[in-house]
């Protein structure tokens, strides 16, 4: 086992402690830790005691002991953390102003992939899920496994700027009315006509390809445009929406009805989340061995 750092008190200013209240800070808050609020602060310290408890607690169990960390892995693992910076001075500066070192740092990222390595070596030792189990998660979860409506459009907006006379809010509903006439005329040839209006009038840059938004499912688009986009029939336009943007009309192209997915599609899927589930709770139950319950 490679040399460990010192297992200070997490009350303590100890150098491992506080690489896990900087990793907390940037996690839960994106600053370091100068810059959190005092609320911010206790929250920060709060979780970092719990994963700094946690860690100790694996370093010092007998299945660390045997753990070896190669010089390569942790060199590997500085250097994506070096890599966000301009340049080592930059990270020195970084560190220091979160009161760490890089050879704290490089302490730090050890005991981090000794933990890792640990909770590795236990999940181990779990036995796969068999296809007849995930078979039987299958058949009782079907609502699980099914894709959901979707529909191909397009659509064709005219933005609301009130700095351009021709954009204004009026001018841009009428404009939009107008095209909206145009294609009620060409129902007969509406998708070919939609497209020439959008390559000619839409101020999306969709409008190079004829407005096509793609293959959709409900929750992607605005709310006005989403409810609308899927009350549609197929083939059928919407009438003029609205949404932050501007003015818009949506054509439901196509329409992809829910499908149940085949078994052979998502066992493997399956199979493998019935594992992952059976390490967690492996590992859980070791680490409630360790002392106290996770």
């Amino acid at each position: 086992m490679n040399p460990s750092p010192d297992a200070a008190d997490p009350d303590s200013a100890s150098a491992a402690y506080r690489y896990h209240l900087l990793r907390a800070a940037t996690e839960r808050f994106r600053c370091n830790i100068p810059a959190l609020s005092e609320p911010q602060r206790a929250e920060a310290e709060h979780q970092a005691r719990k994963t700094y408890d946690l860690e100790r607690r694996v370093l010092d169990s007998t299945e660390a002991q045997t753990v070896v960390v190669p010089d390569t892995q942790l060199h590997r693992a500085y250097l994506e953390i070096r890599q966000r910076y301009a340049d080592p001075q930059e990270l020195k500066t970084d560190l220091a102003r979160n009161g760490l070192t890089v050879a704290q740092l490089r302490q730090a990222l050890w005991r981090e992939l000794v933990f890792d390595a640990v909770l590795k070596r236990i999940g181990a030792n779990v036995t796969s899920a068999s296809d007849a189990e995930a078979q039987q998660y299958y058949d009782q979860h079907p609502e699980r496994f099914t894709t959901p409506e979707q529909r191909r459009a397009r659509h064709i907006l005219i933005t609301i700027n009130e700095g351009y006379a021709e954009n204004s809010r009026d001018a841009a509903r009428m404009r939009i009315a107008a095209i909206a006439a145009d294609l009620n005329d060409s129902i007969d040839t509406l998708q070919q006509a939609f497209i020439e209006q959008a390559r000619r009038h839409s101020e999306c840059p969709t409008a190079m390809d004829g407005g096509q938004l793609g293959i959709l499912t409900q929750g992607t688009l605005y709310p006005a445009l989403d409810a609308a986009l899927f009350a549609l029939a197929e083939g059928a336009l919407s009438g003029v929406l609205e949404s932050d943007l501007g003015f818009h009309l949506i054509l439901c192209e196509t329409i992809h009805p829910a499908r149940a997915l085949c078994f052979q599609d998502v066992q493997e899927q399956i199979r493998q989340a019935l594992t992952q589930r059976r390490i967690t709770t492996c590992q859980r139950t070791w680490l409630a061995g360790l002392g106290r319950v996770i």
